[in-house]
């Protein structure tokens, strides 16, 4: 059955439509437009706002599970279930460091919810294990290990359709290693990693245009060391992903970010767990507590964040002065293109599933607004 969504200021990710229309049938946009149809059923917003529901590539729990933890369909449901209530209706839950046997598993409990589920879980996010002990934040040291070919072999062969971004440190690989994960098409990103300016150079040069969490876990800009914070603002292909939080990095730091970057600075939630109703958290050599609304562990450092891609797009707007619009595109249009599949979701467009948030027009109310199940067969 078609219906019509009216009376709505639609943000379709490439303009602003006052009045406008969106006609939907069975999950998909039909059309955009601002004629109002006679018969259909109509969904009146009241002159709110209207834009693509928020993607997160990088989640790590719900508000019960931690993906690592217990790799199931349980949990990829709660992460779905909790981001859902936050304006996110597209996920890619995070594996972080662990053993070869874990990450399978998480391999094929998303494959397996995907094939059940007609949602917006898209994917996973495989976050290490071959990343640079010396920048492993709060993963576990026991975890952490360079690539061996036979076990790179086997997470792409598993991973295949599954994995959709990995985080490596690019200084473990051989150059066989790295080409063949290239070759693999999953998306990069540089992460967790000691790499310098100088040093991040070729691997860009290859292709590899993301960072995971800029700022955090990864060489600093110096004024005789640019970093790779600085190689990120150099190279204008690069997308850098920010945990807005004014904990994982200074909001003044995030204006400069966003002001070198533009249309590819975008916002993940890395959230440990959302809705704030864990307050301590161990699993493995990893622990979490809450600790004035952040997540820290034992030796006080950061352990993941807790705010959701809502909050993020309301501290955009209230810290980088930067328009509603503009905040939208960074948690939707941006972070689809930042992986590849800015032709499948991210914007109202015709053909696009039919998830949305709705929204005032500070972004102090957001909702999310779903009208049937999307399509997860995203590649």
């Amino acid at each position: 059955m078609k219906q019509a969504i009216v009376n709505a200021v639609v943000h379709t990710g490439d303009e602003i439509i006052e009045n406008g229309v969106v006609i939907i049938e069975n999950g998909q946009i039909i059309s955009v437009q601002n004629e109002i149809p006679n018969d259909l059923e109509k969904i009146d917003l009241g002159g709110n706002h209207l834009s693509a529901g928020f993607i997160d590539i990088q989640i790590n729990g719900g508000e019960k599970y931690y993906f690592s933890q217990t790799p199931n369909e349980e949990t990829i449901q709660d992460i779905y279930d909790a981001s859902m209530k936050y304006g996110t209706t597209h996920v890619l839950p995070c594996l972080i460091s662990s053993s070869r046997e874990t990450i399978l598993e998480g391999i094929e409990a998303i494959r397996a919810y995907m094939k059940k589920h007609n949602n917006g879980v898209i994917g996973m996010h495989l976050e290490g294990p071959f990343l640079n002990p010396l920048r492993r934040g709060a993963h576990s040291l026991d975890q952490v290990r360079k690539p061996t070919n036979a076990e790179l072999e086997e997470i792409i062969e598993k991973g295949k359709d599954v994995i959709k971004v990995i985080t490596i440190a690019p200084e473990c690989f051989t150059e066989e290693q790295l080409n063949m994960l290239i070759e693999s098409g999953i998306t990069i990103s540089i992460g967790h990693s000691t790499i310098t300016h100088k040093e991040a150079q070729p691997y860009f040069a290859k292709g590899i245009n993301l960072v995971t969490h800029l700022f955090n876990a990864m060489t600093q800009f110096g004024h005789r060391e640019p970093g790779l914070v600085g190689a990120v603002f150099e190279n204008e292909a690069v997308y850098a992903p920010v945990i807005l939080d004014g904990a994982h990095c200074d909001y003044a730091a995030a204006k400069v970010a966003y002001k070198l970057k533009k249309d590819k600075f975008f916002l993940i939630s890395d959230a440990t767990f959302l809705g704030r109703k864990v307050a301590n958290f161990k699993w493995d050599n990893f622990d979490a507590h809450l600790e004035n609304g952040f997540y820290r562990n034992e030796d006080g450092n950061l352990a993941g964040a807790t705010i959701s891609m809502a909050e993020a797009v309301q501290n955009a707007y209230n810290h980088l002065n930067v328009s509603a619009d503009e905040a939208i595109k960074m948690a939707t249009t941006r972070v689809a293109s930042a992986i590849g599949i800015q032709s499948k979701i991210g914007k109202i467009k015709t053909g696009f599933p039919a998830s949305f948030v709705t929204f005032n027009s500070d972004l102090s109310e957001i909702e999310t607004l779903i009208f049937s199940k999307t399509d997860s067969s995203i590649s």
